[in-house]
């Protein structure tokens, strides 16, 4: 009876695994179409609140999705020109003060007590040229990616009105097609998963934005240059746990060592550490929630999974539908194990 147990199980198993794998093949086949409907789910479930605050004004479904993604447009818009905007007053002096920083690393590498000469770090920036020169005809070949990305852009916010205006229509059409014995449990369910997807997503993006501002604060108190671009930097890496921050704070102490000195880089090093330990120890539980908040092994396990199976997509979605799952699933299976004691 062993035997046939382990048997069944594998089999199960083998199972599952393979129809996760042809649903990963089947999206990553539609890969735009894929991100488009992602992005726009993930977007409807930030701005759900105000959407529904909107409706409670009395105003039209139309208007008041429209708005809601207006207003989410202009914020992005404000976001770019204050990103360009400094870059563009800091590129006269930039380029200058980052070629001063890289001779001072280099020396500082090789005078150091690492067993790496100058003539290994000319071989090695001579490979990473010839390996650009190469990529160049391939990086021209991806260009006609470009209007393919925009075109995603425009489907996802395409999807998120209609999913701002139509949402719960959609939702009980669904539920219309499902047998009735099951209809409760699935509906329960929903409402617990889109409910967590909600709260989480808001509370991530709370949590990405004070990450960001508090880097962006200590970057100006430091005096390093390209504050608004490593705080937009953070805040997006705040929506990738664990790694993203790390290598977004990575970045931040690279051009404070390259700009202004190995003192500063300390200094922005020290300051992003606090906020790091600040978001996790504070800002998580308190914004995010207990009842959301999961173990950073589980968090890692999945970010990795996303990232080998779909790349920066794969581990932006990883955590918010692990999180989904976990608060969804027990409702339906408990329904389901109901369900079987029935006559």
């Amino acid at each position: 009876w062993m035997l046939r147990l382990v048997a069944l199980f594998s089999v199960c198993l083998l199972a599952t695994a393979a129809a996760l794998y042809l649903l990963i093949w089947l999206l990553s086949g539609v890969t735009t179409l894929t991100v488009a409907i992602i992005a726009a789910a993930l977007l409807a479930a930030l701005l759900h609140p105000l959407n529904r605050r909107l409706r409670r004004w009395r105003l039209p479904r139309t208007i008041a999705a429209l708005l809601t993604v207006l207003v989410l447009l202009g914020l992005l818009v404000a976001v770019v020109a204050l990103v360009i905007g400094q870059v563009a007053i800091q590129f006269e002096n930039l380029g200058q003060t980052l070629a001063n920083g890289l001779r001072e690393i280099r020396q500082m590498i090789v005078s150091g007590p690492l067993p790496i000469t100058s003539e290994q770090l000319d071989g090695l920036g001579e490979g990473l040229r010839r390996y650009l020169s190469r990529s160049d005809g391939e990086m021209a070949a991806s260009a006609s990616s470009t209007f393919e990305a925009l075109g995603g852009v425009f489907l996802a916010v395409f999807l998120l009105f209609f999913m701002l205006r139509d949402g719960d229509r959609m939702w009980r059409w669904l539920l219309a097609r499902i047998p009735e014995r099951h209809r409760t449990r699935v509906a329960d369910a929903g409402t617990v998963g889109w409910s967590t997807l909600s709260r989480y997503v808001g509370g991530q993006v709370i949590v990405a934005a004070v990450d960001g501002v508090g880097v962006a604060i200590a970057l100006l108190l430091i005096g390093v240059p390209l504050v608004a671009p490593l705080a937009l930097l953070t805040f997006l890496g705040g929506f990738v746990p664990i790694v993203g921050a790390t290598v977004a704070g990575a970045i931040a102490v690279v051009v404070a060592l390259a700009a202004n000195g190995p003192t500063d880089a300390l200094l922005v090093l020290a300051a992003v550490t606090a906020v790091q330990q600040l978001e996790g120890n504070l800002l998580e539980p308190l914004i995010v929630g207990r009842a959301l908040r999961l173990h950073p092994v589980p968090v890692l396990l999945a970010v990795t999974a996303g990232t080998l199976a779909a790349g920066i997509v794969g581990a932006v979605i990883a955590v918010p539908t692990m999180a989904v799952l976990y608060r969804s699933g027990p409702v339906l299976l408990r329904g389901l194990g109901a369900a079987r004691t029935e006559p």
